[in-house]
């Protein structure tokens, strides 16, 4: 066993187990080890699968990349496994006991892979917000501080990577979730390109092509690595994304060349606290001294988000609730008691139900021509990648982030507002990283984004892993981590 194996990142971990230096047994007992060590005080399980974890462990594992490595999956989104729960963060939905009859493409794919799968992680009822607070199973904490949240809504699997238990956490992002709880947990959150893989076979894109799936892990190789793992279309898919020219992994440590960056600290529809602007404005520095050619700029359809693209992104997002709740009541033969959900799940259902079709269409008329004036400063204006603050703020209280219905218009906009550099690229479909680049005085870890033309994930973990090399970050331990009563 490695002396550090709470510590070791994915890759070295499937290395050791191909040399037979370690077994797949040994790394799920320690990882089970590690879960029962850190979640009683963070709070990142909903459910266990140990000892079918311990069986696929013994094998037969499939011979892939990531054979006998740990993980574990968000419980929310197209990652469905056979003879599983999906909670959704829900108590309506956990009371249901509904068990899955099928694995998701990309549960099939992570299986395939050769990882195991050893639960279930906490997340958000239906993931509207970015923090991990769940009435049905409690706050999720933040390893870095117990008072903080570490963000969402793939809240759970970011903690426990954060915590050292596993290597890498499958996470989804449809406004930020895998971005937002990396960049609050002092991890790397890459999302990819819209149609990067696919999301059958329950549905074809998820809402309006804004998510994805993917992983929260500690090195960008891990990253690069879970994405190509991902990649590739399924038959019935809607779309897929240009096939790269080589594997993602491959392009770790391969020269970026010098490029054009453009640098935002701040965006004139919302405030950014200034720890915030300077995580951005210092990795604009690190990317100059590397010799990149550096200056500030902003997209500008990015500035006036609050009013015209907000409304239309979190409407289109209640018209999946709405939809979601259709298809709920459909299978199950009868209607669902709305007071059971939580305030801001019960009000996005609301919200939908009250949308006409031509609301629904128009928001997507918005959005689409949002994205194709987006796409100009790339394309046109001739920048190579995007610097922006991650978060607005750096990781916020628990309980920051409450909904009230009393004042819906102002809870809405605080979550607007903690999104205002994630959701964009949701929107446009592009591929962005969330990068530890920053801690502050008190020891937060506050993240940095990078963000490329659609399809340019190579580009991303080129610079990536330029920025891991320059100002690595994967030593660094939260005051809660696996190992410490691990003998």
């Amino acid at each position: 066993m490695p002396n550090d194996i709470y510590g070791a990142d994915a890759t070295e971990l499937a290395s050791l187990v191909r040399t037979g230096e370690v077994s797949p047994r040994e790394l799920v007992e320690a990882a089970i080890a590690g879960i029962e060590e850190t979640d009683p005080t963070l709070n990142f399980m909903v459910h266990r699968r140990y000892e079918e974890a311990l069986a696929d462990a013994d094998g037969p594992l499939p011979d892939g990349p990531l054979r006998g490595v740990p993980t574990v999956l968000k419980d929310l989104g197209q990652n469905l496994m056979t003879g599983q729960p999906n909670y959704a963060g829900s108590a309506v939905i956990r009371d249901l006991g509904v068990i899955a009859d099928h694995d998701s493409n990309v549960t099939r794919k992570l299986l395939d892979a050769g990882l195991v799968v050893l639960g279930r992680t906490n997340v958000p009822e239906f993931g509207p917000t970015v923090t991990t607070e769940p009435v049905a199973f409690g706050p999720t904490l933040n390893p870095w501080d117990t008072t903080r949240s570490p963000g969402g809504s793939s809240g759970g699997s970011a903690v426990a990577v954060a915590s050292g238990s596993v290597p890498l956490g499958h996470g989804g992002d449809a406004g930020g979730s895998i971005r937002i709880p990396a960049c609050m947990t002092g991890l790397v959150g890459l999302k990819a390109s819209r149609g990067r893989m696919s999301m059958g076979p329950d549905q074809g894109e998820e809402p309006a092509g804004f998510a994805v799936e993917g992983a929260i892990t500690r090195t960008v190789r891990d990253a690069a690595t879970t994405i190509d793992v991902l990649a590739g279309c399924e038959p019935g898919d809607p779309y897929t994304a240009p096939t790269p020219a080589r594997p993602f992994a491959a392009e770790v440590g391969r020269a970026p060349g010098r490029l054009r960056i453009g640098v935002t600290t701040g965006l004139d529809d919302f405030e950014t606290d200034p720890a915030c602007a300077l995580a951005a404005t210092q990795a604009g520095e690190l990317l100059a001294e590397l010799g990149h050619d550096v200056d500030s700029s902003t997209p500008a359809p990015m500035q006036t988000q609050r009013s015209k693209l907000m409304p239309h992104f979190f409407g289109t997002l209640s018209a999946l609730f709405a939809a979601t709740m259709m298809e709920l009541e459909g299978n199950l033969a009868k209607p669902l008691d709305l007071d059971r959900f939580e305030p801001l799940t019960r009000d996005h259902i609301e919200t939908g139900r009250r949308m006409s079709a031509a609301d629904a269409t128009h928001s997507r008329l918005v959005l689409n021509r949002f994205t194709r004036a987006m796409a100009t400063w790339w394309s046109d204006d001739g920048w190579d990648l995007l610097v922006t603050p991650m978060m607005p703020v750096p990781p916020f209280l628990l309980g920051s982030l409450d909904f009230d219905p009393a004042d819906r218009e102002r809870s809405h906009d605080r979550i607007y507002a903690a999104t205002q550099y994630s959701a964009p690229f949701n929107i446009t479909g592009q591929p962005a990283i969330s990068l530890p680049l920053h801690w502050a005085p008190d020891g937060m870890p506050i993240g940095v984004q990078l963000v490329a033309a659609y399809g340019r994930e190579d580009l991303l973990v080129r610079v990536a892993s330029q920025l891991e090399e320059a100002a690595p970050w994967a030593h660094r331990r939260p005051p809660v981590f696996a190992g410490a009563s691990v003998s």
